[in-house]
């Protein structure tokens, strides 16, 4: 894990599990459900905004350890 980052969620299917972060820089990054902290709620909401850790990957930026700053 590289740098802790915050950004808004631009969409994330449910029922694929999956979805897509828009970082404070502008980058778009990759985020599972399995990335999520909260998992009483294993979803985000398209705006919400959260904070996670970049890690670079082989597919490219993922969000890890993601969390929501309500």
């Amino acid at each position: 894990m590289t740098k802790r980052t915050t950004g808004i969620v631009r969409c994330f299917d449910g029922s694929k599990g999956y979805g897509y972060i828009c970082a404070e820089d502008g980058e778009n990054v990759f985020v599972h459900y399995s990335a999520i902290t909260d998992k009483d709620v294993p979803l985000l909401l398209e705006g919400e905004k959260v904070a996670f850790f970049l890690e670079d990957t082989v597919r490219g930026l993922q969000a890890a350890d993601v969390s929501r700053l309500n």
